[in-house]
């Protein structure tokens, strides 16, 4: 008899060493990856991430003028985990592009600062760029940034490229040939983010390996290849509103892919992304903009491990989840400025299964780094946005994440009510409740026996009430709910 207390407890013991093994397993060092259990979301220090921001309008490196140590302060302060860059390829004209009055990507004329020198071709005064050298400047403030915002806790979306939307912009940029001192032949902007542009290409590629190996000591970023691709190459291919026809030019009617020209030129990209990293120690994951609102994507590269979209619908999730990576939505900010829409943005996005959330934060600008300003702009952002985004991520967070995945059946009666649940079976449930033309209502849930403790949340104060024990009975939940604000948040844990 002893002998078999022995044997048990010995098995005992080497289980729940087994089991620690398991649990340190993953990494406490090293890049951001996807997180291996669940690759919908993070791994980042040993932890499941969700990234959550209202962030910049991406000029906080490329603008002098930005104080970005204010600025990720703030960030950190206000409970943000990520950020998104433009790298300097690509700005905008100050006062007019989009509308924005206070324009970070928009630095005054000799404020922008790029990864190359500046030379000036002759008396004129017209500044030409030296594609062949690199600004050890930019390099060094760049660094700082990622830097600063790694002891913030704070990830990085380092975007390379960016659709050239207009011929304006294109005056200005860098990659012109007009604007350097390298590229003898024309480039049209169309052609300039396509394998068919020439010696461009060679510049381009020496551009992204240098930033590969500049930033590769660094464990909190990603790449990401280009920004809304699509602008310089639209398909249409899926028409959002109840019409059929896709020649409607407003892009808010429609989703449109890049063609293929455009594709290969990212896939080329990507491979030296791969390749560069392959001579150097550390590996980062690179994210592909897809298009805006919601698709099926027919395919996606090897390289690729995050899918972005902007402007994004939740099936935007629900369509791409088998390709089992992480499904961005990068960029928000052109529904005005309130706090309402973005907030439901995220929760609906997120709670489908989404693994980011970006919108874009315009109270950013030069001389409010703080997030306080005011500012005229097509979007919001505020400080008050920021503290309810931090409840979405403090809301997701409480749950372990890894185990998390989207649950598309478990409701079976919700009237007056749209559903966004993330559930680990049937143990754990995260749900977002939209509420349509009713302020009470009723939530039926498939968890099978057992009791339940169910706790209500304010998402826009962060309350949360105390927590209720509610049966199951015959195998399902029900709950009376009020939602006076047309939104509610669940929390409900198996007891």
């Amino acid at each position: 008899m002893n002998k078999i207390l022995t044997l048990l407890l010995a098995f005992f013991l080497c289980s729940c060493q087994t089991n620690q093994n398991r649990i340190t397993d993953l990494p406490i060092d090293g890049p951001i990856q996807l997180h291996p259990k669940n690759p919908h979301y993070f791994l980042f220090k040993g932890k499941p991430l969700a990234l959550i921001t209202s962030a910049e309008h991406y000029g906080a490196v490329l603008n002098l003028d930005f104080d970005y140590k204010k600025y990720i302060s703030t960030l950190s302060q206000d409970g943000m985990n990520y950020t998104r860059i433009f790298t300097g390829t690509y700005f905008e004209i100050p006062g007019e592009s989009f509308g924005i009055n206070n324009n970070t990507l928009a630095p005054m004329k000799n404020r922008v600062i790029t990864p190359w020198p500046i030379v000036v071709s002759d008396l004129s005064g017209d500044i030409k760029y030296d594609l062949s050298s690199w600004n050890e400047a930019y390099f060094a403030r760049l660094k700082d940034f990622i830097s600063l915002a790694a002891d913030n806790n704070i990830i990085v979306e380092v975007t390379l490229f960016s659709s050239i939307y207009r011929d304006g912009h294109w005056d200005i940029s860098p990659q012109n040939p007009e604007n350097n001192i390298n590229i003898a032949h024309e480039v049209s902007r169309q052609e300039a983010q396509t394998l068919n542009n020439g010696t461009l290409l060679q510049y381009q590629g020496s551009f992204v390996r240098k930033m590969v190996t500049e930033l590769n000591e660094y464990d909190n970023f990603f790449f990401e290849i280009q920004n809304e691709p699509w602008a310089d190459h639209a398909i249409p291919v899926y028409n959002i509103v109840n019409k059929e026809d896709l020649r409607n030019n407003d892009w808010t009617y429609k989703a449109d892919f890049a063609n293929e020209a455009s594709m290969a030129w990212h896939e080329k990209l990507a491979d030296a992304i791969v390749d560069e990293e392959s001579k150097l120690d550390q590996k980062h994951l690179i994210a592909q903009n897809y298009t805006n609102f919601k698709a099926p994507i027919p395919s996606v590269g090897d390289n690729i491990s995050i899918i972005n979209f902007h402007y994004a619908w939740p099936e935007a999730v629900v369509w791409n989840y088998h390709y089992n990576k992480v499904i961005g939505f990068d960029e928000s900010g052109f529904a005005g400025s309130g706090d309402q829409v973005y907030r439901r943005q995220a929760w609906q996005f997120m709670l489908s299964g989404g693994g980011l959330f970006n919108s874009l934060d315009y109270s950013f600008f030069v001389g409010n780094e703080d997030g306080l300003g005011e500012n005229q702009a097509p979007g919001g952002g505020s400080r008050a946005l920021r503290q309810q985004l931090k409840v979405l991520s403090d809301f997701i967070h409480s749950f372990e994440l890894e185990k998390m995945r989207p649950n598309y059946t478990s409701v079976t009666s919700s009237p007056g009510l749209i559903p966004y649940i993330l559930s680990d079976g049937n143990n754990a449930y995260a749900i977002f409740l939209r509420a349509i033309g009713t302020e009470k209502s009723s939530l039926r849930l498939k968890t099978g026996d057992g009791t339940y403790l169910v706790r209500t949340l304010n998402t826009t104060t962060g309350a949360m009430s105390e927590a209720k024990e509610i049966a199951a009975v015959d195998g399902l939940l029900n709950l009376d709910v009020e939602i006076p604000d047309g939104e509610l948040a669940l929390r409900i844990t198996r007891n």
